[in-house]
């Protein structure tokens, strides 16, 4: 057991290819934490909510760390991120932009909006497990996260 296994990350994107690669992508690199996934931003908020078919979780912690992708429908990751850094009890989860978007004007808009880093997606698998291994040395074993 990993010291951050008690921490949950929440994925939050609306392709289920990218979320099975995610998943394999931590079961490859033998990274145990707990992932949750949401299909959209509503579906997010909703989580964080515990409403609806998330209100089953509410013994569970908040997320530690959100994986957030930005073109999502009925929500996307612009709307949600201004909404997480509103809330007093969201605002401090670390939100890192996890996305195809390489645009400079995203880039800056999501930093404007409080993001805490913007990774785009790789074109590998192999990528993408080194991209997910580092963000979690960093993110679960460099920082410190708020409780």
């Amino acid at each position: 057991m990993n010291e951050y296994d008690e921490v949950i990350i929440l994925v939050a994107d609306d392709d289920p290819d990218d979320q099975f690669m995610i998943e394999e992508s931590f079961k490859e690199a033998r990274i145990t934490t707990p992932l949750h996934f949401v299909n959209d931003g509503e579906e997010l908020v909703a989580y964080l909510k515990r409403q609806g078919k998330y209100s089953t979780l509410a013994d569970l912690p908040l997320p530690g760390l959100i994986l957030l992708d930005l073109n999502m429908p009925r929500m996307d990751g612009r709307e949600v991120l201004k909404e997480l850094k509103a809330d007093p009890d969201w605002r401090r989860i670390p939100v890192i932009v996890f996305t195809t978007s390489q645009t400079e004007g995203d880039i800056t808009r999501m930093y404007d909006l409080g993001v805490n880093s913007f990774i785009t997606k790789p074109a590998t698998f192999e990528g993408l497990v080194k991209i997910i291994d580092t963000l979690i040395q960093y993110w679960l074993e460099v920082v410190e996260l708020p409780v």
